[in-house]
């Protein structure tokens, strides 16, 4: 039992891990893009091709546009609906035809089983 929470606390952390990181690099990144665009907009404003202020705007657009895109990255993400996870053991390779059709007929039967369980879960 230890063994299993020892497991989950690690895999927990991991992930806290693994999310603290990936804020770190979009942080980096995003400072990254404001120092690249502030670049372009001072050649623009030396070059008289726009005033000040619209450099200013220029910066600021540039930012929103990525954490724009950023976030709508975010939320497809999200929005993805679980992935399907096949299972195939090596003695699948070896069944006849027929042993194959009554562990389909079983895994039914127990698929419907769950299905009832859960609406029934629902209703109460």
């Amino acid at each position: 039992m230890a063994d299993l929470r020892n497991l989950v606390q690690k895999a927990f952390y991991l992930g806290v891990g693994i999310a603290d990181y990936a804020r770190e690099k979009a942080e980096i990144n995003l400072q990254e893009l404001r120092v690249q665009a502030q670049k372009v907009a001072d050649e623009m404003v030396a070059r008289g091709e726009i005033n000040v202020e619209e450099a200013r705007k220029y910066v600021d657009d540039m930012i929103q546009q990525a954490q724009q895109v950023n976030q709508e990255t975010t939320e497809k993400k999200q929005q993805k609906e679980p992935r399907l996870i096949e299972i195939v053991s090596e003695d699948d390779e070896e069944e006849t035809g027929e042993s194959k059709k009554e562990n389909l007929d079983d895994l039914k039967q127990q698929v419907e089983s769950l299905q009832d369980e859960l609406n029934r879960l629902k209703r109460e």
